[in-house]
């Protein structure tokens, strides 16, 4: 049975107020195509969670433009002068993660994990409201993990069942993604028949991507 499906049924289950997880660094390993059909379609009240909010006009960056972002849970907001401008005005709630522990909370989310631990933010105030615990006379955070209602993938290469490659440093944070979301839908520039990837070179296997959008 073929996942692969047209982008508008890919995310008919969208729905407003949403947490999403949305792949790439600064935009690169974007699923562009999917977020430009979640601005078409309006969605709003959204949680975002990404590495960071990229730019005004490019990849999840165009849905603080389109103000349709109620909460982003991130490592880095610098290069997005509009989701600043919202954190700083209030419109938006922004939760910043160290890089490390925001790629290991979605990894501990992925993998069915309670949480992780830390020393990253000790005697900071990223430790605020946080549980702590001394191992080997070491201070750690408590950090929990992070799943989202809609994970959004960028592929490289795809088959009908789902298997995904990706290229490069654009595989980035979509492999962690594609596997802590309770919907998974991954677009790609090339969708092949089942059996024409090698096994091999398979980066997030089929089993947990829900639908492939081709986007050419």
């Amino acid at each position: 049975m073929t996942k692969l499906k047209t982008i508008s049924d890919a995310l008919a289950g969208l729905t407003d107020g949403m947490t999403i997880m949305v792949g790439g660094f600064l935009a690169t390993g974007c699923p562009d195509a999917l977020v430009d059909e979640i601005v078409r379609r309006g969605v709003g009240n959204l949680t975002l969670i990404a590495n960071d909010t990229a730019m005004p006009d490019r990849g999840y960056g165009k849905l603080f433009a389109s103000g349709q972002i109620k909460k982003v849970i991130c490592s880095y907001m610098g290069l997005n002068p509009t989701s600043i401008a919202q954190k700083l005005e209030g419109t938006i709630d922004a939760e910043l993660v160290p890089q490390g522990t925001l790629a290991e909370r979605i990894r501990a989310g992925g993998s069915g994990l309670g949480g992780i631990l830390t020393p990253t933010g000790v005697g900071t105030i990223v430790e605020e409201g946080k549980a702590k615990l001394e191992i080997g006379g070491r201070v750690y955070l408590v950090e929990l993990p992070l799943r989202a209602d809609f994970a959004l993938i960028n592929a490289s290469v795809a088959d009908h069942a789902g298997n995904l490659v990706y290229r490069k440093s654009a595989r980035n944070f979509n492999p962690l993604m594609a596997m802590a979301a309770d919907h998974v839908v991954a677009q790609a520039a090339k969708v092949q028949p089942i059996g024409e990837i090698d096994p091999d070179l398979v980066m997030t296997p089929g089993v947990v991507v829900d639908a492939v959008v081709e986007v050419n």
